[in-house]
């Protein structure tokens, strides 16, 4: 196998596009995961490998035996351009990390709300839910759904806790009388 990225780099070396699509083939998965480790973003991962695949075409004429293996040579390329990505800084957005928990808990909720509309449209809880209010519902789905806590809804609707909680359980006790 170590001959054949040998010859592959060698291919290269005199323009044959087989030696490039061999390398791309066999080690393209491999490299974005070494990438990925790196730089931490599959997108970024994926830009690293492209621009090493252009350096290793454009350069595979520099690959020497002596110094060590081809595919060792091909890896090392593509840890340099990651590492070159991270130092530049300029490719790489900056999330804080409030700002990222936000992200996360909005994708979280929005995963919770959108269990009550994949129930049956002739489903009676889908019904029984429909008639609370918006933040009602969204309480109830937020703690038997997301299994959230009260104190953990109150925060998230920006309400006080035993609104929160009263809420919840006359909600609980609405639903109960429309599904008898």
């Amino acid at each position: 196998m170590a001959d054949d990225f040998a010859a592959a780099l060698g291919a290269c070396a005199r323009g044959d596009r087989k030696g490039l699509r061999f390398i791309f083939d066999t080690e393209a998965g491999r490299l974005i995961a070494v990438a990925q480790r790196i730089v931490r973003r599959r997108d970024l991962a994926e830009e690293v490998v492209q621009e090493a695949f252009i350096r290793i075409w454009k350069s595979a004429h520099q690959y020497t035996p002596e110094r060590g293996s081809a595919r060792g040579w091909i890896y090392a390329i593509v840890r340099n351009r990651a590492l070159n990505m991270l130092r530049d800084g300029k490719r790489e957005d900056l999330v804080t990390d409030d700002h990222l928990d936000m992200l996360q808990e909005a994708q979280h909720v929005e995963h919770i709300m959108a269990s009550w509309h994949r129930l049956d449209q002739n489903a009676r809880l889908r019904e029984c839910l429909s008639t609370l209010e918006e933040t009602r519902r969204k309480g109830i789905l937020m703690a038997y759904v997301g299994g959230y806590t009260h104190g953990e809804i109150a925060g998230r609707l920006k309400l006080p806790l035993g609104t929160t909680k009263s809420w919840i359980r006359r909600g609980l006790s609405s639903l109960r009388e429309c599904m008898a």
